[in-house]
């Protein structure tokens, strides 16, 4: 008799059914104008709306959308730098609800490494201070091994250690980059979510960034949740695409099925206005219509008001994400089988 199945193995992070919810308070004077017979309420924008996903250990998952679709904050969700309103994250099978003991331990494991090289570094620090501060802090290395410790950071992204005396106005963009990887990687991390982290580089500098984050994982086992607006970057870097659109997961998948063959519109017109990697003349179309605003999404399907395939049910009811094949899953009534 043949031995049962395997069970797959369990995520290195997974989020189960993640909203997150910000509100707009009245200030003083939209406070006093309702005193004074007003009807101006709360806003509320839904930045993310049920969101399920998980990342297997020494994966790279792509996670794109426009901007404004709430992949910024779902990275922070996964990061662990912002509650969610809803749902829940598990790390390696456990739920992270920060009571237990070993919740700083699992807040290390999970770093972020922001889009702004410049913004994201403390202008008053020197790079000894800003890589070896937080090593440091949390016991991984003695205050006397700071120097050293830090140097073979330095040198793993490919910095000079001579320079960690030296401020962060004094290096180049690409070079801050690169210092914001060695600040991360410092406090030996499993985990990495890069927020649109080569977006404000020059495109020859963006190569050599990415080509880094490929060898790192190598050398270092490292996880990716790789946030960009950018498909030819997800396309070289990822294993799986997640495409988001107003809070939703449209659509996700290995990334070369996702690139041959997309299924929902959405990814589709992404594609579409991206073309081919070969130099050659195409047709240019761009998505009809404009994003709906977060604190008015459509009903139904939020893509409905673009979609050249909408009908009166994508108006009326969300698409639930379904799976479409192996490994493959999307949000699109076109999927569901005729009644």
């Amino acid at each position: 008799m043949a031995d049962a199945a395997a069970p797959p193995p369990t995520p290195l992070l997974e989020l189960r059914g993640i909203s997150k919810r910000f509100v707009k308070r009245l200030d003083l004077a939209e406070q006093i104008a309702n005193l004074a017979g007003a009807r101006i309420r709360e806003q509320t924008v839904e930045a993310v709306d049920r969101v399920d996903l998980a990342i297997a250990e020494g994966e790279v998952v792509g996670l794109v959308g426009e901007s404004g679709c709430g992949k910024s904050t779902l990275g922070r969700i996964a990061a662990g730098l912002l509650r969610p309103s809803d749902g829940e994250r598990y790390w390696r099978g456990a739920a992270c609800n920060g009571d237990e003991a070993s919740a700083r331990e699992r807040r290390l494991k999970m770093q972020m490494i922001f889009q702004d090289p410049f913004g994201s570094l403390n202008p008053r620090l020197t790079v000894l201070d800003i890589v070896g501060e937080a090593p440091v802090a949390h016991g991984l290395i003695g205050a006397r091994q700071q120097i050293e410790y830090v140097g073979l950071q330095l040198n793993r992204v490919g910095l000079d250690p001579t320079l960690m005396r030296r401020y962060p106005h004094q290096f180049s963009g690409g070079q801050r980059a690169r210092i914001g990887i060695a600040r991360a990687l410092a406090v030996k991390p499993e985990f990495l979510v890069c927020d649109e982290s080569i977006a404000a580089l020059d495109v020859s500098i963006q190569a050599q960034i990415l080509n880094l984050f490929m060898d790192l994982r190598v050398a270092l086992n490292l996880t990716y949740l790789f946030i960009s607006h950018n498909l030819r970057v997800v396309r070289h870097i990822s294993d799986r695409v997640a495409i988001m659109y107003l809070g939703r997961f449209v659509e996700s998948g290995p990334t070369a099925q996702i690139f041959a063959a997309p299924n929902h519109p959405y990814t589709q017109a992404l594609l579409a206005e991206v073309g081919d990697l070969k130099p050659k003349k195409k047709a240019f179309a761009a998505i009809r219509g404009e994003v709906a605003s977060p604190l008015a999404p459509p009903p139904g399907c939020h893509f409905n008001p673009r979609c050249p395939y909408a009908m009166d049910v994508c108006r009326e009811r969300a698409p639930a994400l379904r799976p479409i094949g192996p490994e493959r899953r999307s949000a699109c009534h076109l999927n569901e089988p005729e009644e």
